[in-house]
């Protein structure tokens, strides 16, 4: 069975945006960078990967995406319709239509989708985000990839939007970068 993992990154006090969705803050420098463009490359916008130096490069641990709406409209207010063409792509929305065949949309409930998404032939399945859907998510993510920066928000996005009810993930791994940023990977209990 395929596994959902939500890898994200996480400010100290534990958003993964700014008030309005910023996210501009969040580092991407020096080793920690290496690492993401090694270890990642798929999780790097389409229209980066040139840029980077990711034309060609293959998916390592994803195959597809599910996001929310909130993550996405970042994208479509610049232009692109299809933020990964690299990975099969589902965006969770009952108030948006389609705007690009490599998209698909649902609105459908959230953890039904992935349930019946996790049963299917592929790879990986990367929750992008947001909170809510994270949070709708969580009995069906088995495991997060959290990038912690030493970055203190105040306010914003949180990176769970759920009611309380404790759920336990075991740490498998950490590493730390000079830039400060740390990855730790925690599997579901």
């Amino acid at each position: 069975m395929r596994k959902l993992t939500y890898y994200v990154a996480v400010t100290l006090d534990g958003f993964i945006a700014g008030p309005n969705g910023e996210f501009d803050f969040f580092p991407f420098e020096g080793e920690f960078a290496a690492e993401i463009l090694t270890e990642f490359p798929e999780t790097i916008p389409g229209h980066a990967r040139e840029p980077l130096g990711l034309t060609g490069v293959p998916n390592k641990r994803f195959d597809t995406l599910v996001m929310g709406r909130g993550t996405y409209e970042p994208a479509l207010e610049i232009g692109v319709t299809s933020p990964y063409p690299q990975l099969r792509q589902y965006v969770f929305s009952t108030t948006l239509t389609s705007t690009d065949p490599e998209v698909e949309i649902v609105a459908s409930d959230p953890a039904g989708f992935v349930r019946d998404l996790k049963r299917r032939d592929g790879g990986g399945i990367w929750l992008v985000g947001g909170g809510k859907l994270a949070g709708a998510l969580l009995d069906q993510i088995d495991e997060l990839i959290v990038k912690r920066s030493p970055i203190v928000a105040g306010a914003g996005i949180p990176m769970f939007d759920a009611a309380f009810g404790p759920v336990r993930f075991a740490p498998t791994d950490s590493r730390s970068f000079a830039e400060g940023v740390t990855i730790s990977t925690y599997t579901r209990m």
